[in-house]
Parts: structure tokens; C-alpha cells; sequence
């Protein structure tokens, strides 16, 4: 699969969990600091349909702070009831606007990552398909908003069910998926991960 059309999965998957969930568990809260289900859901269809000028003037909003760019464009779309982002995400499988960059990467990558961030909190696991890892981990290296890069510095990655590995220095192990999320900067996924690398980025994620 291309990366468009892995996005397109994981939005599937995710639209699909998400028709589960009770009214009490759209307002527990995840990974991401201060929000709620609803709330990252709300974000990640916030950026769906929107252009340059949609930028520009959300950061006029948020009075060209890059840390509140995100609260402003997802407070635009939070006033949605559960249903209605469900049916939202639906008639936006395919990534449009800023999510359709790298030929859908980033609508794939977010999506998996928020994921995430939603079912570890619910503990309701799943089996992620190994190639949307196998592309997630190095765009998420890469990716500025992410961090990845910073995150990971001075220590070496490995993905204990994945033939990857990233950088150099004290080595930390976990599985793919616990990788990813500690390249995406959550603190509390970076517990799982073992080896004297796991303690530095422990220590970092945790400030």
C-alpha cells in the first residue's frame, strides 16, 4: 500500500473504534495534555479542508504562538457531538489539506499516533499492521512537529519486533509501536521501553 491509501485504513480503523466507545469514555482523557477523546478527535479532522489563508488566520487567533495553533483550530470543530465527528472523520477517509502532505503520510502517521493516544489511556490494545510502523517510524524521525529527532537524541532506538532501528548511544528497546510514541513525545510510553538508553529518555520526556 501507498501511503495515501494506509491512511486511509487507519482512518477506517479509527472511525470504526471509535462508534465503540460509551459517552463517558469520549470524555477520558488520553496521552495528549488536558484533552479528551473528543478533543483529539476534534484536532485531527481540524486541519482537514483547510488552506494558507485558514493558516494564517487561525495564528492571527492565536496571536502567532505556534504552541496554541493547535487549541485554536481544534476548538472549531470541539462544539461536535461525538456522532457527528465520527460521520466528520467517515466523509474524510482520504486525507485532504495539510493532511494529504507526503502523499498522505501525514494524515497516516497522525492518525496512527492519536490512535494511540486514545486506547492506551481506555487500555483497549490492538495489532497495528506492520507496514504503517515500518512507514510511521522514520517520517516520525523526520517530521518537525513531531520532535522526533530531538526526542530520540543521544540515544539509539530499536523496535524489538521490527527489523528498525534509529540513532546512537545507549540503546532503548520496546516494541514498534512504543517506539513510535516515544518519538512522538509521550512520556508515559517511554516505561516500556528497556536498556540504559530507556532511562534518558525517560528522564526527558518527563520535564
Amino acid at each position: 500500500m501507498n501511503p495515501m491509501d494506509m491512511a486511509r485504513a487507519e482512518r477506517t480503523d479509527l472511525a470504526t473504534f471509535l462508534k465503540t466507545l460509551t459517552p463517558d469514555q469520549w470524555d477520558s482523557p488520553t496521552l495528549c495534555s488536558r484533552w479528551s477523546v473528543r478533543d483529539v478527535v476534534s484536532h485531527m479532522i481540524s486541519y482537514e479542508e483547510h488552506n494558507m489563508a485558514d493558516l494564517i488566520r487561525r495564528l492571527r487567533t492565536a496571536k502567532f504562538r505556534l504552541g496554541r495553533l493547535n487549541d485554536v483550530a481544534m476548538a472549531e470543530y470541539r462544539h461536535l457531538q461525538p456522532a457527528e465527528l465520527i460521520g466528520f472523520l467517515h466523509g474524510h477517509l482520504t486525507p485532504t489539506g495539510s493532511t494529504a502532505g507526503f502523499s498522505g503520510g501525514v494524515g497516516l502517521v497522525d492518525a496512527l499516533i492519536h490512535h494511540q493516544d486514545i486506547r492506551r489511556p481506555l487500555g483497549l490494545q490492538r495489532t497495528i499492521p506492520a507496514e504503517r510502523l515500518r512507514y510511521a517510524l522514520p517520517f516520525a524521525t523526520k517530521a518537525p512537529p513531531l520532535r522526533g529527532f530531538w526526542h530520540a537524541r543521544g540515544t539509539r532506538l530499536i523496535a524489538t519486533d521490527l527489523d528498525w532501528s534509529y540513532g546512537r548511544g545507549p540503546e532503548a528497546r520496546g516494541t514498534a509501536e512504543a517506539v513510535l510514541m516515544v518519538l512522538a513525545g509521550r512520556p508515559t510510553v517511554a516505561q516500556e521501553l528497556t536498556g540504559p538508553g530507556a532511562a534518558v529518555l525517560q528522564r526527558r520526556l518527563d520535564r
